[in-house]
């Protein structure tokens, strides 16, 4: 699905850098990719530090994985190639983001190190900031707001990760919330102290 078909295109270089879009933001320009599987706090953790980064003064954007497949990502389904594409359109996005400066949180399961990895590779160094919100199934399947693992377990939804399934955990993830046992306070301030750390904000 991802393979190029467009011909007799050129890449035009912009007037404005994405070094002067971020000295006007006075902040760098980043992907925090948030990935976990269902329920394990994904989407209130990307909302909440961008709530709170924004009441910073910071400039941030929130790409949620279901928002997209509202729109962008319409077409696609659960099949692992579906879901390859999916993250691969959301990693282009994300690009466009990160080189305007804005601070953007992805809340996607994106279940599959390669197409994390893929996505990765287009960015600079520094500006992919992988965060594995690490819970149990024991407590997404305890909190399962949506009802889709109940759904899942009897057989209504199927290729339903950590059930039918598979979740490949990131094996060298810049930030890792123990969502098990951490409170949404806690692993938002371990993501902006990260932020500050190194010179993001």
């Amino acid at each position: 699905m991802s393979e190029k078909k467009s011909t007799n295109v050129v890449w035009h270089d912009h007037l404005v850098s994405n070094e002067e879009r971020e000295e006007l933001l006075k902040q760098k320009g980043v992907l925090l990719w948030f990935t976990g599987l269902s329920a394990s706090g994904k989407s209130t953790i990307a909302n909440e530090v961008a709530h709170r980064l924004f009441k910073k003064g910071k400039l941030t954007y929130v790409l949620d994985g279901d928002n997209i497949r509202h729109g962008l990502n319409n077409n696609l389904g659960f099949s692992p190639e579906d879901r390859t594409e999916n993250i691969r359109r959301i990693g282009e996005v994300g690009k466009l983001f990160a080189d305007c400066g804005v601070i953007t949180t992805t809340a996607f399961i994106s279940p599959y190190q390669e197409d994390r990895d893929s996505a990765r590779r287009l960015y600079k160094d520094g500006q992919f900031i992988e965060i594995f919100v690490k819970a149990s199934i024991e407590t997404c399947e305890a909190r399962d707001p949506k009802g889709l693992y109940k759904k899942a377990r009897s057989g209504e939804i199927p290729n339903f990760t950590g059930i039918s399934a598979p979740y490949e955990e990131p094996v060298k993830p810049e930030i890792i919330l123990d969502s098990d046992n951490l409170s949404i306070d806690e692993e938002v301030e371990q993501v902006i102290s990260y932020l500050k750390d190194n010179k993001i904000i």
